[in-house]
């Protein structure tokens, strides 16, 4: 059974920092693109980032790139994502997902084989 752990968020104030943590079981990360999304309330999921187990590739939503890194360390089959200079936009659920999808697809979770829970972002201001 695969199953995908989305764990560390919270609240923090505006241009605080959180980090995001998905744990993988019942698969191998190093063959997955693992991509966190996000939903706040009333709005579409949105792809936030991913990075390749493969490759090390790595893409960014352009609301995020230059604030939010992700990372993975595939002998913990975890993929983490340090988020920085947080805003209240970026409060959302964030859910982390894995899947093998086409690389100008990565953004949208229905390339995407397994999704697990979410966790809940909230940025004051």
């Amino acid at each position: 059974e695969v199953q995908l752990q989305a764990f560390g968020g919270g609240l923090v104030q505006a241009g605080g920092s959180l980090r995001l943590s998905c744990a993988a079981s019942g698969i191998t990360s190093d063959d997955y693109v693992i991509g966190w999304f996000r939903q706040a309330p009333g709005k579409e999921r949105e792809g936030v980032s991913c990075i390749s187990g493969t490759d090390g590739s790595t893409y960014y939503g352009a609301s995020v790139k230059g604030r939010f890194t992700i990372s993975n360390d595939n002998a913990k089959n975890t993929v983490y994502l340090q988020m920085n200079s947080l805003q209240p936009e970026d409060t959302a659920v964030y859910y982390c997902a894995a899947g093998q999808p086409i690389w100008s697809q990565t953004a949208q979770e229905s390339s995407y084989y397994y999704t697990g829970q979410g966790t809940q972002v909230t940025v004051s201001s």
